[in-house]
């Protein structure tokens, strides 16, 4: 026959195993709502409420999550029915074609965060200019991002003097940023990984720069205040991202 005292143990451990399990539930349910918001489609009253500053801090956290491997996990064809209607993305990404730098990965965004503008060694030709004056003036951005990267093809055969059909005219774009470099120290060539990294630094730095030079659209938001262009190098190696402000 249990005790009274075993009784009074027993209610308490049902008191204790309810409450645990109440506090479990709202836990959970807190976690869920908290990764809804992390995951809700970027709205136009977002889009709109956020500076250029903000915008480029929220493509830096998102690297962090991604070299913590704590990336989101949302529902993207939930997405996809938020964005049909229309799309509000608060930056644009011009990268490199590089299968390993994909921008949406690497900053932890999702659908109708951000543009992408993808082109072997992330030159800024007058499509990515315009492609450029489209995703800010037209749709709202509010940051411009040229992501080079370590090990780039492109700027290596840039380097070495490739040529192959039309591909000889996108590496010429790069040429300047390999001009800019004439004076460091070691080989020129793609074998020298130090002057690799530093001209395709440097690329990624001319093209951000082109972006006002050649455009007066660009310019114009720049001077408002309703714009940010910087650069940015993303590592291979480690998928850290630096940016050069």
């Amino acid at each position: 026959m249990p005790t009274d005292r075993s009784r009074e143990g027993e209610m308490l451990s049902r008191r204790h195993f309810c409450c645990a399990g109440v506090l479990a539930g709202t836990a959970a349910s807190f976690s869920r709502a908290f990764a809804a918001d992390q995951c809700a489609a970027t709205t136009q009253q977002r889009q709109a409420a956020l500076s250029p500053d903000d915008a480029l801090a929220e493509l830096k956290a998102g690297n962090e999550r991604f070299l913590s491997q704590n990336m989101r996990n949302c529902d993207l064809l939930g997405q996809v029915r938020a964005t049909a209607g229309g799309q509000f993305p608060f930056a644009l990404v011009i990268g490199c074609i590089d299968s390993r730098v994909p921008p949406e990965l690497v900053f932890d965004q999702r659908i109708g965060d951000i543009f992408s503008a993808r082109i072997a060694g992330n030159v800024a030709d007058d499509d990515v200019v315009g492609s450029a004056e489209f995703a800010t003036k037209l749709a709202g951005a509010k940051l411009i991002v040229v992501l080079g990267h370590s090990e780039c093809g492109a700027v290596k055969g840039a380097i070495d003097g490739a040529q192959l059909g039309k591909l000889t005219d996108l590496l010429n774009r790069i040429k300047p940023a390999v001009e800019a470099n004439r004076n460091a120290p070691g080989e020129h060539t793609s074998k020298n990984t130090d002057f690799v990294q530093q001209v395709a630094t440097t690329n990624a730095t001319l093209a951000a720069q082109g972006l006002q030079r050649d455009s007066e659209v660009l310019r114009d938001l720049v001077a408002q205040k309703d714009l940010r262009i910087v650069a940015a190098m993303h590592d291979v190696a480690s998928g850290r991202i630096t940016f050069m402000e």
